[in-house]
This record gives C-alpha cells, structure tokens and sequence, in this order.
C-alpha cells in the first residue's frame, strides 16, 4: 500500500534554531532517510520551501501564502509504499517532525 506522510511544523520556530539544532535535525533526517531506502519502503520525498513562498488558488483567485492560517505548515513528505497501515505508523513514529510537529498518514488512491 502507498502512503503518504505529510510533516507539520512551526516553520517560524523552526527558522529561530541554533546552527548546531537545525545540524543535529538535518541528520536526524538524513538517518530516517537512510533507513527508509535500507527497507525498501521510500517511494519519494522532499521538503517545501517557507510558506511565504506559497501560493494558493481558488476558484479565479491566486492567494499569496498558504490558505489556511495555521500554527504548523506542511513542511514536507514522504511517499512510502509499506505492506500495511500499521507499518505505515510506525515509519510516521520515525518522522524526526514526529518530535516537535505532527506527521499525518493519508492513503494514496490506487
């Protein structure tokens, strides 16, 4: 089954870190990554750029920013194709984000 997990985070926090906080997180990522592949569980994945780069269409209008005004911005995902929902949770336990956001787990149509 393929799932996506959809990381959540306070971008402005995140933005505020010490060099060496924002080191330890991007290796955290960089491990989760690596075991992902190691599994072979990881479809795809990649991070967004800030919400203030964002924009959003509805009906005929184009919005600056994200549409929702929101505590956590969806930072990033990743697309895993894993035997099962259970499986799918406990990559999403994983997530780094899990520590300090939220990780939702969305089925993909197939």
């Amino acid at each position: 089954m393929k799932v996506l997990l959809l990381m959540y985070q306070d971008e402005k926090a995140l933005q505020k870190l010490p060099r060496e906080e924002f080191g330890r997180i991007h290796g955290a990522f960089t491990a989760y990554v690596e075991a992902l592949n190691k599994a072979g569980a990881l479809v795809a994945n990649h991070g967004l750029r800030p919400t203030a780069e964002a924009k959003s269409v509805r009906k005929d209008a184009v919005l600056d920013g994200p549409f929702a005004e929101t505590k956590e911005q969806l930072a990033g995902y990743f697309l895993l194709d894993v035997p099962d929902m259970a499986a799918a949770l406990g990559w999403a336990k994983r997530v780094p984000t899990a520590a300090w956001g939220t990780v939702e787990v969305r089925p993909v149509w197939t």
